[in-house]
């Protein structure tokens, strides 16, 4: 089992960037392919991001791709997420989420692949 806490969400104006952090406990996790998500509110909550096991494939969401950047470091049990160019239609409470994968390859974009969450970030954009 792994629990997930986010971190760096807050306030910025439109144009500026955010980086937020998702530290895993526990073991294993390199084991993880990870993800990002993020709910406004009166919405669903709504795919982001997401990061293989390797680190070395990467998806994004149509509405953040070239502004948004998911990363992880293995060594530190770390997935980033750089935000840039933040629209005030990114405001929403950020989330992260683990699912556990035999496949270093394996990309997973729906929620119910992932079987962890953090308690999430909130990130307010104002224009």
């Amino acid at each position: 089992q792994v629990q997930l806490v986010e971190s760096g969400g807050g306030l910025v104006q439109a144009g500026g960037s955010l980086r937020l952090s998702c530290v895993a406990s526990g073991r294993f996790f390199s084991s993880y392919a990870m993800g990002w998500f993020r709910q406004a509110p009166g919405k669903e909550r709504e795919f982001v991001a997401a990061i293989a096991r390797s680190g070395t494939r990467r998806y994004y969401a149509d509405s953040v791709k070239g502004r948004f950047t998911i990363s992880r470091d293995n060594a530190k049990n770390t997935v980033y997420l750089q935000m840039n160019s933040l629209k005030p239609e990114d405001t929403a409470v950020y989330y992260c989420a683990a699912n556990p994968v035999s496949n270093i390859l394996t990309i997973s974009i729906k929620i119910g692949e992932y079987d962890y969450w953090g308690q999430g970030t909130q990130v307010t954009v104002s224009s």
